[in-house]
């Protein structure tokens, strides 16, 4: 149990990152743009981890993700802040996910390469039951109130900060090292686990790293690294390098 009040914060961010690396490392890079291949176990490793603090299912993610590079910030994008306005996004970001979700058109459009297996079936598609058990074991480990207090406090830094700060700032303000209409938070990078070098992500989706300069960490490629050297995952999209006619940092 949580005996330091001091603790509780150390375990929300530690249980929001975990699920921050999940989603950007295996929802994005491996599913979304096949930056990345992964071994089985890896696979059903991800999907538990994100079933467990999400609840998500991942042909959903996919596709609406998807469906964003294929409208960026135009008539057709999910949840872009130049149709919507920055703070609709910030704050509702969730609502707009879940809107395009539950349009089976987008997920048979975007998602046709993540038919739903045995495991989807049985397990990851049973909607908020991850989250529940995901609670439940919080409240074991740490007792009832810490635990619900953790999982609140998780709740909203995933659903209401991070994932908003991806969609709406990433698409707002920041720096550009290429033309388009996407921006980097070297700053925010840090807490979206890579995620907010937007622009460099935009540039060249299937880039297994999205960190070009020096001044710029993508944290998500350490893990990569790591399971890479264990061979749980391979890297199999091409590298992003900056071109004679990139923008300069700004």
């Amino acid at each position: 149990m949580l005996t330091h009040v001091w603790m509780i914060p150390l375990v929300v961010i530690a249980l929001t990152q975990t699920a921050v690396f999940a989603t950007s490392v295996y929802l994005h890079r491996t599913l979304a743009h096949r930056a990345l291949t992964v071994r089985p176990f890896a696979d059903v490793l991800f999907r538990t981890v994100l079933w467990l603090t999400t609840g998500q299912r991942r042909q959903e993610w996919v596709a609406v993700h998807r469906k964003h590079h294929a409208f960026t910030d135009r008539e057709g994008d999910p949840h872009s802040p130049r149709l919507l306005g920055l703070w609709r996004v910030q704050l509702l970001n969730a609502y707009y996910y879940q809107r395009e979700a539950r349009n089976p058109d987008t997920i048979k459009k975007f998602a046709p390469d993540l038919p739903e297996d045995r495991l989807d079936r049985a397990v990851f598609s049973k909607g908020m039951l991850g989250p529940g058990l995901g609670i439940a074991l919080l409240c074991l480990l740490f007792g009832i109130g810490p635990g619900l207090i953790v999982a609140l406090a998780h709740a909203v830094l995933y659903v209401g900060v991070v994932a908003p700060l991806i969609n709406g700032v990433g698409h707002w303000r920041g720096a550009q090292n290429f033309t388009n209409t996407a921006y980097n938070s070297v700053v925010l990078a840090w807490m979206t686990a890579g995620e907010s070098l937007h622009n460099n992500h935009h540039a060249e989706p299937r880039a297994p790293k999205f960190s070009v300069r020096r001044v710029e960490f993508d944290p998500s490629w350490l893990v990569i690294r790591a399971l890479a050297a264990v061979r749980l995952v391979a890297i199999v999209g091409p590298p992003l390098r900056l071109s004679t006619d990139s923008r300069a940092v700004r």
